[in-house]
């Protein structure tokens, strides 16, 4: 008898919707789900699936740390509807994130200089915080805005 997951996949919570980030490593650390919340806020989210863990079936920690700098990241299109890049992400790990669970995590501003954000960041299962930390992250070329996210204009320079 096999010890994977072969049942039907795991509901994504309400107010999730799939990313669509399949290209490159999207398409490795897949799906990701986010969900957009007043006042210009996004929650990103996964579910633990077998490419997603270690050898003890929890989240690898590359995943966490690649799931936070999505997470994290995404408060510069929020604020300014544009492409970014990681300058800076620390992370420091307090629990895992077992096969099958749901994981979620923001970010939030915590200052903006010269297009670079400095962002401070939870990942968390339920209840349980499993990782915090914080990130810079730089904002490139502007793009049109999605859903939930401020359209970019010279003012928010």
């Amino acid at each position: 008898m096999s010890d994977d997951i072969d049942a039907a996949p795991l509901p994504i919570p309400e107010g999730f919707t799939d990313w669509g980030w399949r290209r490159g490593f999207g398409g490795v650390c897949g799906p990701l789900y986010g969900k957009d919340l007043p006042g210009f806020k996004r929650l990103m989210g996964f579910r633990v699936e077998p490419h997603h863990t270690n050898g003890m079936k929890a989240a690898h920690g590359g995943m966490l740390m690649t799931f936070a700098d999505v997470a994290w990241g995404n408060t510069v299109s929020v604020e300014r509807s544009s492409f970014w890049v990681t300058i800076k992400l620390s992370c420091e790990f307090l629990s895992s994130a077992r096969l099958g669970e749901w994981v979620e995590g923001g970010g939030e501003v915590l200052n903006i200089v010269d297009d670079v954000f400095s962002v401070s960041g939870q990942v968390w299962v339920g209840d349980r915080l499993i990782l915090t930390g914080s990130g810079v992250f730089k904002a490139l070329t502007p793009r049109e805005p999605r859903p939930g996210e401020r359209a970019f204009t010279t003012d928010t320079i």
